[in-house]
């Protein structure tokens, strides 16, 4: 199976690498050339990057340099358009605009989607625009989060023309929860204990009232 964002990032220099590794001969079929049509998102790409509450992209200055941007908002806050185009409200940041400036001269970025609990991690290349929220009115107030704890000022709607993704291993992810994962994952042992002290505060009435001591009586935490 042929892979577009092989094509693109297995250039001569990676593949000599993967050659000296031993993998170039997996790799190899991945990066076979199947002409220049983009990748489209499908419905678990899409789902995916709906349930992110944060991202990092990056892109490169004039001068060379990457710079790597994380970008951050309640989950949907960037949303899938379409099978192809990615878009989100830009909150106000440091106002350094280092990314913005960078796609003046280079609008090719590359993305990372975390989800650290279940250990996946998506890949996206793609070419990003930038546009004023008077240009789409709509889109901005549809991307504009409506229960975003946080004091946030949009600036701007930015675009990603999808080129091309991949879904990475899991291998060296540490795990990691956020206030409302946790939440939800204690929520069952929650649940559990508020059981067992309502079964505890029972059984201990139900002793009582036949005239038998409590076996465990209750500590007094000092």
């Amino acid at each position: 199976m042929t892979s577009r964002y092989a094509q693109l990032l297995f250039t001569t220099n990676v593949q000599h690498h993967q050659d000296t590794a031993g993998s170039g001969r997996a790799y190899r079929h991945m990066a076979t050339a199947a002409g220049p049509a983009p990748d489209r998102l499908g419905p678990d790409e899409q789902e995916f990057i709906l349930e992110r509450d944060s991202f990092y992209i990056s892109s490169v200055n004039t001068a060379g340099w990457p710079y790597v941007q994380h970008r951050g908002g309640p989950p949907g806050f960037l949303q899938p358009l379409d099978d192809r185009t990615l878009a989100y409200a830009d909150f106000r940041g440091n106002r350094q605009y280092i990314t913005n400036g960078n796609l003046d001269g280079d609008n090719r970025v590359a993305m990372i989607f975390m989800d650290y609990p279940h250990r996946i991690r998506l890949k996206v290349l793609g070419h990003a625009r930038i546009e004023p929220l008077v240009d789409h009115p709509d889109l901005a107030q549809r991307l504009r989060p409506a229960d975003y704890d946080h004091p946030h000022i949009v600036e701007r709607l930015v675009f990603i023309k999808v080129e091309a993704f991949d879904w990475n291993c899991p291998q060296h992810i540490t795990p990691r929860y956020t206030l409302p994962e946790l939440h939800r994952a204690l929520d069952p042992i929650r649940t559990r204990m508020d059981q067992l002290e309502n079964d505890n505060t029972a059984l201990r009435k139900a002793l009582a009232e036949h005239g038998i001591a409590d076996p465990t009586p209750h500590r007094t935490t000092p």
